[in-house]
C-alpha cells in the first residue's frame, strides 16, 4: 500500500508486475463472496487499486493506449485543433462520449483489469456493503481517478457506472455519511460522472436533490468542506446548464437561497466555494424561463 503511492515509475512497475493486480482482485471477490468487506486486507487491496488507477488514462503502456485512443483518432483527425470555447470543441467532446471502448476481454489479466466492469462492480459492491470509512473512500476515489479524464475511457467507465451497474444509490448514500473525506472524494465522483452529457438526466434525477441538502447555509469553516460545497456547485453547474428541468429541481430543492448565501461570501480563503457558486448563479440565469421563479 505504502509503495503504490510512490509515484509514477513505483505505479509502473507495480502495473507490470505479473499477477499483482490479479491477486488483489481476487482477495476483495473473495471478501465480499465470504460477507467480510470490513477487514483491514480488503481495505489495504482497495488502497492500492485505487492508487493503481490514478493517472491511468495517462501512465497507459502503448499498446493498450493505441487500441482505446485508434477510434477517437478517427473521429478527430478531420477537425484542426479546437479552441478553448469554440462550437467545435463541443462537438468533439460530445462524439468522444459516444466513443466505445474496445470489447471489454471476459477474461482480463493484469493492468486490464483495472477498468474492466469487473473492477466497477467490485467498488460499487465494496461502497454499499462495506463500513470502513477507508475502503469507502478508496473504492469511490478509485471510480473518482478512471473517470477523470476526457478521452473514451473516463466516459465508459462512467456510463458502466450509471447505466449499467445502477451504482448511483450507492454513491449517493455516501453523500450523507458523516466523514469528511468520503463525503468530498463521492462529490469530486459525482462531478466526474456529470460531465457526460448522456448521463446528466439520470444522475440529475437520481441525486440531485440530495447533492443541493449537503450544501451548506453559508461557506463553510475548514478546507475540505469548502472544497466539498465548491464540487457540489460544479456539479449543479454540470446537471443544470444546459437542463432547464434540472435548473427547476433544483430550484424546488430550495437551492438557491443556499448558493446565493455561498457567493456572497468575499473571504479570499474561502473563495473557492463562493467562485463556483458565483458560476452556477450565472449558469441558472441562463434559463430566462425560470426569472419569475427565480424573483419569487
Amino acid at each position: 500500500r505504502n509503495m503504490s503511492s510512490a509515484g509514477p515509475e513505483g505505479r509502473k512497475k507495480m502495473r507490470e508486475c505479473e499477477g499483482l493486480i490479479d491477486s488483489l482482485v481476487y482477495y476483495i471477490q473473495g471478501a465480499i463472496a465470504d460477507h467480510e468487506p470490513n477487514d483491514k486486507a480488503t481495505e489495504n487491496c482497495v488502497c492500492i487499486l485505487h492508487n493503481l488507477s490514478y493517472q491511468l488514462e495517462i501512465e497507459l503502456p502503448e499498446s493498450y493506449a493505441q487500441s482505446i485512443y485508434m477510434q477517437r483518432r478517427n473521429i478527430s483527425s478531420n477537425d484542426k485543433t479546437p479552441g478553448c470555447f469554440g462550437t467545435r470543441s463541443r462537438k468533439v467532446k460530445e462524439k468522444q462520449q459516444d466513443t466505445p471502448l474496445p470489447e471489454e476481454k471476459s477474461n482480463p489479466k493484469g493492468v486490464e483489469s483495472l477498468w474492466h466492469s469487473t473492477l466497477i462492480r467490485i467498488y460499487l459492491s465494496l461502497i454499499a456493503k462495506s463500513t470502513r470509512n477507508y475502503t469507502q473512500e478508496a473504492s469511490l476515489g478509485a471510480l473518482q481517478n478512471l473517470t477523470a479524464g476526457t478521452g473514451p475511457m473516463p466516459f465508459a467507465v462512467a456510463r458502466t457506472v450509471v447505466q449499467k451497474a445502477n451504482g448511483l444509490p450507492s454513491i449517493r448514500a455516501m453523500l450523507h455519511v458523516s466523514h469528511p473525506a468520503v463525503k468530498k472524494t463521492a462529490v469530486s465522483l459525482l462531478r466526474n460522472l456529470s460531465r457526460n452529457t448522456s448521463l446528466q438526466s439520470d444522475i440529475a434525477r437520481e441525486v440531485l436533490p440530495d447533492l443541493v441538502s449537503v450544501l451548506p447555509e453559508c461557506v463553510p469553516g475548514s478546507d475540505i468542506a469548502c472544497e466539498t460545497a465548491a464540487s457540489v456547485c460544479y456539479t449543479l453547474f454540470n446537471l443544470t446548464q444546459s437542463s432547464s428541468h434540472s435548473a427547476r429541481l433544483l430550484l424546488s430543492a430550495h437551492g438557491l437561497p443556499k448558493v446565493i448565501a455561498i457567493s456572497m461570501n468575499d473571504s479570499n480563503m474561502f473563495s473557492k466555494a463562493s467562485r463556483a457558486a458565483s458560476v452556477l448563479l450565472y449558469s441558472l440565469w441562463s434559463h430566462t424561463d425560470l426569472h419569475s421563479a427565480y424573483k419569487k
